[in-house]
């Protein structure tokens, strides 16, 4: 399977203009996730891609650590940042396993990212473990659909293992609502919100303390 820096780092120009297909829910999320952030909080979010989610939070907070394991990813989220004029952030290259990073984090965020990691027990205790007492875990989770589905979520697990025989794929996990939660509360978390937005999306919005 493709090393999923080298995936990512060639993907990274296309994914920097690509536009958020369902703008609606995007912000109702953001939006959200902006409300269990307060005005001092230190916050890092994983798998930040080009970092422009943080880019919008980073007002709300006192500091934002924007992480990817694509160094192509990193660079441009950098040059939005300064272009933008947000001075509250910063960036590093790492996986989501999150080794070289240190905490306390008030807030820790991992938006479309958590079903690409091989070992999502392993990454969830890392988050618990640098997050400080009382500290929110929120998520935004590629899962697959409990009844029927759209056309391209079938299409999508026909093709994905032959796309990932030729490098054009990363890992994917495909694992329902209830699993991925269950791992969350084996982790140690305790969820507060948990919601698909809108409804017909595959990706499970969850917050979860510490």
């Amino acid at each position: 399977m493709i090393q999923a820096a080298k995936f990512w780092d060639g993907v990274a120009a296309k994914y920097a203009t690509s536009e958020i297909k369902d703008p609606e829910g995007y912000q109702f999320t953001l939006e959200r996730t902006r409300s269990y952030l307060g005005s001092q909080d230190k916050v890092l979010e994983i798998g930040a891609g080009t970092g422009s989610t943080a880019l919008e939070l980073a007002p709300a907070v006192e500091h934002i650590t924007i992480t990817d394991v694509s160094p192509e990813m990193i660079r441009i989220g950098k040059a939005k940042a300064d272009e933008q004029g947000i001075g509250n952030v910063d960036f590093q290259v790492t996986d989501a396993k999150l080794h070289d990073v240190g905490g306390p984090y008030d807030a820790i965020l991992a938006h479309n990212v958590l079903h690409l990691v091989e070992d999502l027990p392993g990454v969830l205790g890392r988050v618990r473990d640098l997050l400080a007492p009382g500290g929110v875990f929120i998520s935004k989770t590629f899962c697959k659909p409990t009844q029927g589905g759209p056309w391209f979520y079938y299409a999508m697990r026909f093709a994905l293992p032959l796309m990932q025989m030729v490098g054009k794929a990363p890992y994917v996990a495909i694992m329902s609502v209830e699993e991925f939660e269950a791992i969350l509360t084996e982790q140690g978390f305790t969820i507060v919100e948990s919601g698909n937005f809108p409804a017909k999306e595959l990706r499970r919005y969850v917050v979860a303390r510490r």
